[in-house]
């Protein structure tokens, strides 16, 4: 299997950490989609990372497609519950932690690719409005609780660190750990796995 992606993604990063849980082989392909030259909508017609290309050369897209069908191939380290209540609760942790990176990733788009006279003040604070709001929920349903969904480390988990990180690397000015020591507590207990340490983002 082949991965497109960068190395800043988050959602790049949630596939390569469970392709890394779940000690799946694979060929990592860098593509810049903002660059002149970018390849990922060879595959993905919707121009995104990640894109996950099979060896038919068929392609997988969007993070939480991709993550469910990595946790079929093999019952290394099941990140999904097979079914029921507990694989909906896991689910919508990961819909959550996406949720905040989308709006967080609308404020960077807008701050970085427009003119600052043609950024709108009331489009970012809506957004921001958004993480602040999600980081809340994550805040109060994760509680004294050693993973998200309890005692188990899932998919939960990998969706809510990817999430943090990228917050941490792309808006240090939010000050999150302080006002969510809970998931500053989960977000460097998640640091120290293999997974999440060879998938820190940086800018190449």
């Amino acid at each position: 299997m082949k991965l497109i992606g960068s190395n800043t993604s988050p959602y790049v990063r949630k596939v390569r950490v469970v392709m890394a849980e779940k000690k799946l082989d694979y060929s990592f392909e860098l593509d810049h989609v903002w660059g002149a030259e970018t390849q990922v909508h060879l595959s993905n017609p919707l121009g995104k990372v990640p894109c996950l290309v099979m060896e038919d050369g068929s392609a997988l897209y969007d993070s939480r497609v991709i993550a469910e069908y990595l946790d079929t191939l093999t019952p290394v380290c099941k990140l999904l519950p097979p079914n029921g209540r507990d694989r909906a609760d896991v689910k919508m942790w990961e819909a959550l932690a996406d949720g905040v990176l989308d709006a967080a990733i609308l404020v960077r788009l807008e701050k970085t690719l427009r003119p600052q006279e043609q950024q709108s003040p009331q489009w970012i604070e809506r957004q921001l409005g958004k993480v602040n709001a999600g980081l809340a929920v994550m805040s109060e349903k994760l509680g004294e609780q050693a993973f998200c969904m309890g005692k188990s480390y899932t998919l939960a988990d990998v969706a809510v660190g990817c999430a943090l990180g990228w917050i941490a690397f792309r808006f240090p000015d939010i000050g999150w750990r302080g006002d969510y020591p809970n998931l500053a507590k989960l977000h460097d207990k998640l640091g120290e796995r293999a997974s999440f340490k060879d998938t820190v983002p940086f800018e190449a």
